[in-house]
């Protein structure tokens, strides 16, 4: 078992196993423990989720998109959302804003943090942030990136990446002449989401373009879309032109996701709803140090404990008393006696089961 391991023996036991099949990554200067890595996802990857995913075998994580501007004007929540726990090996912190100057001098103060990597959020589609100019909006004119990329370069000493869209909408998909310029400025990598900025998070990601991209891509290419179920997950990464690949929203419902697709038809493993009920635990401890409230840490387990039960049985029950529980330690009674209830249950989620369509991941 890993020396000060997080879990129970037995749970660590098949964490240790699947994690010793991965295999370590190179993606320009940045190493990975392994080619599966944590989306950033707004309101949901802070610190303790990023650590927990990285106990769980991500083989790394990015922040939750996080305003220049509220750092440049030294917003106290926005600077919270920068702390990077001191147990987390291979995390960058994603920014996002317009303005080259602004964007340099916001990620000199997120480099104080010490993160292994700066990304710059050039794929949120959300209407408040491109309106803007920032987010999907810089995939407008590729003509303004070089001296953005500049700036933050010149800003920094830890490696620059970005995280874009196929293009704005159908009609105009740049991915790849975006690349190229971030080829010439000196990105390391880039994660590429595979819609464009009109489809939001409707329809399917277009994975015949993300494998072209990781073909014909002059920088290593990170595809992200759509890996919400292990099956999914396993069957692309046996065949993907990708260097890796990032799973957002899958984790959130199954927390096991970057270790199962290593499992092979002779294991004895599977994850047991007592298992989920000791991670929901774990990450309340890892929390507790950076809730602002009572109420806040309440309102982010609970999102998490409906989550994590989807595919058991009586979920919408569950979703109901929990939601109707206005204390924290009454929530994890209910929940314990919910999740123990199912014993042996196996869980059960659909490949193409469309969940959190409004965002993230």
């Amino acid at each position: 078992m890993t020396k000060n391991a997080p879990f129970s023996p037995e749970l660590q036991k098949k964490i240790d196993v699947l994690k010793a099949r991965r295999t370590p990554i190179q993606m320009g200067s940045l190493s990975f423990d392994s080619p599966l890595l944590l989306a950033p996802m707004s309101s949901i990857c802070t610190a303790p989720f990023r650590l927990l995913m990285e106990d769980l075998g991500a083989g790394g994580t990015v922040s939750e998109l996080i305003s220049i501007h509220g750092i440049n004007y030294k917003n106290v929540r926005t600077v919270d959302m920068l702390k990077v726990d001191p147990r987390e090996k291979n995390m960058g912190l994603q920014l996002f804003g317009e303005g080259a100057e602004a964007f340099a001098e916001a990620a000199k103060v997120a480099e104080e943090f010490n993160p292994k990597f700066i990304d710059i959020n050039m794929g949120c589609p959300v209407k408040k942030v491109v309106g803007t100019g920032a987010g999907s909006s810089l995939l407008k004119d590729p003509s303004a990136l070089p001296p953005l990329f500049s700036a933050v370069k010149k800003a920094i000493k830890v490696p620059l990446t970005i995280k874009i869209r196929l293009g704005w909408d159908h009609d105009s998909i740049n991915a790849l002449e975006v690349i190229h310029i971030a080829k010439e400025e000196g990105i390391e990598f880039v994660a590429v989401h595979g819609r464009t900025r009109a489809q939001q998070y409707t329809g399917n990601a277009n994975w015949d373009h993300l494998e072209f991209l990781g073909e014909k891509a002059p920088l290593d290419i990170i595809g992200n879309g759509d890996l919400h179920t292990a099956t999914l997950v396993k069957n692309r990464m046996k065949t993907t032109k990708c260097q890796a690949l990032m799973l957002g929203r899958g984790p959130l419902r199954n927390p096991f996701l970057f270790l199962e697709p290593y499992m092979t038809e002779a294991d004895d493993i599977f994850f047991t709803p007592q298992d989920h009920l000791e991670v929901i635990n774990k990450l309340i401890e890892y929390s507790v140090p950076y809730a602002h409230s009572d109420h806040t840490l309440l309102v982010s387990i609970r999102k998490h404990l409906i989550w994590m039960a989807a595919g058991y049985n009586n979920v919408s029950y569950f979703r109901d008393v929990i939601f109707k529980t206005p204390d924290l330690k009454d929530t994890m009674k209910i929940s314990e006696d919910f999740f123990l209830s199912l014993k042996d249950q196996r869980k059960r989620l659909q490949d193409h089961d469309s969940f959190m369509t409004s965002g993230h991941g």
